[in-house]
C-alpha cells in the first residue's frame, strides 16, 4: 500500500503545489509506515519529487495529455491507485485539482474532503481539518470509506525537504476516446508575470487608485517583492485591469503568505476569497474600512504617499542586504 499524490505541472515543470502535496503525503506515510508514489504527467523534472519524500514516480508521457483533461487525468489516477493499492490519494486544491479530485473519488469509490489544511487529526477514525464557510471557519471531517481522497489547500502545509531515494517508472494507462470527448482548443496565458495561483506574495489594489494610469506603483511594488499583481472586482469590471487579475470569492481565490491590499475597502466577497492568506496588510485612507477588521497590519494613509515610501524602503533594504 502506498499513498498516492497527483504531481501537478505546467509546461513540463512541476508546480510548487506538487512538492507541497509530496511533503504532506510523506508525513502521513511516516505515521502509517508506508511509502509515497506520485503520478507525473508529461513532466521533465519528476526526479525533484524525491527531495520531498516521494519513493516512486509513475511517469506518464502522452501528447494527448499536454493540456489538462479532467476525465483522462482521473482515469489515470484511478489506474495508478489500483496499481499501487493506494488507500489515500492527495490532490492539490488548485483550479485543475478541484475538477480532478471529485472525479477521482467517484472512480475509486472514495470519500472526499476538500480544502484540507492540516495533517489528519486522527487516522483511526480518519479525520481531517478543513476550511468551511468561505474560509471563515474550520470543521473536522471524518472519511469512513476504504479509500480516501484529500484535497490539500494551497499553501496550507508548506514545503518540507526530506530527501529520499526515488525510482522512476514509465506508466502507460489505458485511455479511450471517451476520455477525450472534451478538447482544449486554445490556452491564453499571461506571460512575464508571477502567476496569482503560484504566488507567495500578492499585491492587490482597488478603486482607491482612482484610475488605471496609477497602476505603475502597484506593479513596481510587486516587482520589488517578487509578487503577483491582483485587483478587486470593480477594477476589473471597469477594465482598469484584466479579469485574470480579479481575486476574491467571485474571482481567483488567494492563499498567499503575504497579501497586500491597497485602496480596497474590503467587501465581504473579496475578503472571503483572500482570507486563507497568512498575513494580510491593508493600506486605506478610511480607518473604518471593513478590511481593517481582518487585517494583520493596517496603515491608515494615502496610497499615493505610502506606497512610494514603502518601495523606497524595500529597495534600500534589498541593497543593504544583497
Amino acid at each position: 500500500m502506498s499513498i498516492l499524490i497527483y504531481a501537478e505541472s505546467a509546461e513540463g515543470k512541476l508546480k510548487k503545489v506538487a512538492f507541497e502535496a509530496a511533503s504532506y503525503a510523506k508525513k502521513i506515510a511516516d505515521s502509517l509506515g508506508t511509502t509515497v508514489t506520485a503520478v507525473a504527467i508529461n513532466t521533465n523534472n519528476a526526479a525533484e519529487l524525491g527531495n520531498y519524500g516521494v519513493n516512486k514516480v509513475l511517469k506518464v508521457t502522452n501528447d494527448k495529455l499536454v493540456n489538462f483533461n479532467a476525465k483522462a487525468y482521473a482515469d489515470i489516477m484511478k489506474q495508478a491507485a489500483e496499481k499501487e493499492t493506494a488507500k489515500i490519494i492527495v490532490i492539490p486544491s488548485t483550479t485543475d485539482g478541484n475538477y480532478l479530485a471529485p472525479l477521482v473519488a467517484v472512480n475509486v469509490n472514495a470519500g472526499f474532503a476538500s480544502n484540507v489544511v492540516a495533517l489528519p487529526v486522527s487516522t483511526s477514525p480518519f479525520q481531517v481539518k478543513r476550511t468551511a464557510f468561505s474560509n471563515k471557519a474550520f470543521n473536522i471531517t471524518e472519511i469512513n470509506t476504504d479509500i480516501k481522497v484529500i484535497g490539500l489547500a494551497k499553501n496550507s502545509f508548506g514545503l518540507t525537504e526530506n530527501p529520499t531515494t526515488t525510482s522512476e517508472e514509465d506508466f502507460t494507462p489505458s485511455l479511450n476516446d471517451a476520455d477525450f470527448a472534451v478538447k482544449v482548443t486554445q490556452v491564453d496565458k499571461a506571460t512575464g508575470k508571477v502567476a496569482i495561483a503560484d504566488a507567495e506574495i500578492v499585491v492587490s489594489a482597488g478603486r482607491g487608485l482612482k484610475g488605471p494610469e496609477n497602476w505603475g506603483m502597484v506593479e513596481e511594488l510587486a516587482s520589488v517583492l517578487g509578487a503577483a499583481t491582483a485587483c478587486s472586482k470593480p477594477v476589473s469590471d471597469m477594465d482598469w485591469r484584466p479579469h485574470s487579475e480579479h481575486v476574491g470569492q467571485t474571482g481567483k481565490p488567494v492563499a498567499a503568505n503575504l497579501y497586500i491590499a491597497i485602496g480596497i475597502s474590503g467587501a465581504i466577497q473579496h475578503i472571503a476569497g483572500i482570507n486563507a492568506s497568512k498575513v494580510k496588510v491593508v493600506i486605506n485612507t478610511d480607518p473604518e474600512a471593513p478590511f481593517f477588521k481582518v487585517a494583520d497590519y493596517g496603515i491608515v494613509g494615502d496610497a499615493f504617499e505610502v506606497v512610494p515610501k514603502l518601495i523606497e524602503k524595500l529597495k534600500a533594504f534589498k541593497t543593504n542586504n544583497a
